[in-house]
């Protein structure tokens, strides 16, 4: 079966109406195990970096990668590493998204994003995320495996999620993650569960949750004795 990788062209026209984005081709077909390039040309913006994104249809957008032309290689989002993912620029407007060895899973809708400096005073004012964090239920205490649950409320759906760290370094398994819900009030919500071994919360490691949207960024922190002082108070 082949592989399908879409692109979607896309236009984000800013608020100053300084700059538009656009990608090509519209759509990258592939065969399994070959590799796929899709292109972004970041308008009049030279000095940001490119984010990609991937939306599985039905799904939340995840975010890929961060790569600036003055990076020697790109950041990765939750689950997302080289050499799978990975990014190159041909000027300071120009970047490229490379995915090799393609697998089914890959077939998605790619996006690619900015910020335009000329905006930055509106982007400033998005509202941050609202994080909050539920420990392990009682029952769970007692057996050997438990869940963390992260809920987030967002103006946007294109938040850069690192949904769970552990003592401070990101994890990418044993996360589930649901698809983003946009309310009357025209806020999303997104919820995220982190599965994780009775015996790791009993040594009170912490966790944390954190999302960013724009220039904003919220994180939550729990482990199992600010659990029990919380329940305290």
């Amino acid at each position: 079966m082949l592989g399908i990788l879409c692109s979607l062209i896309t236009a984000l026209t800013c608020v100053s109406g300084a700059t538009v984005v656009t990608q090509k081709p519209p759509v990258v077909t592939v065969r399994k195990g070959e590799t796929a390039t899709m292109d972004c040309n970041l308008g009049t913006v030279t000095g940001s970096a490119a984010r990609w994104y991937k939306q599985i249809p039905g799904g939340v957008p995840q975010f890929v990668l961060y790569f600036h032309h003055s990076s020697s290689s790109p950041s990765y989002g939750s689950g997302f590493s080289s050499p799978k993912f990975t990014s190159t620029h041909q000027s300071t407007s120009d970047y490229r998204l490379i995915i090799n060895n393609v697998e089914e899973q890959d077939s998605a809708v790619y996006y690619c994003k900015t910020w335009d400096g000329s905006v930055n005073e509106w982007v400033s004012h998005l509202p941050p995320p609202v994080l909050t964090v539920f420990p392990p239920s009682t029952d769970e205490i007692q057996s050997n495996k438990a869940a963390l649950l992260c809920l987030s409320s967002l103006s946007g759906p294109f938040a850069d999620v690192s949904w769970w760290l552990v003592d401070g370094s990101p994890v990418s398994s044993g996360i589930s993650t649901s698809t983003a819900v946009q309310r009357p009030d025209q806020i999303f919500h997104i919820s995220s569960s982190l599965s994780i071994q009775t015996s790791d919360w009993n040594m009170n490691k912490v966790y944390t949750g954190k999302v960013s949207l724009g220039s904003q960024t919220a994180e939550k922190t729990i482990n199992k004795v600010s659990n029990i002082l919380n329940f305290l108070k």
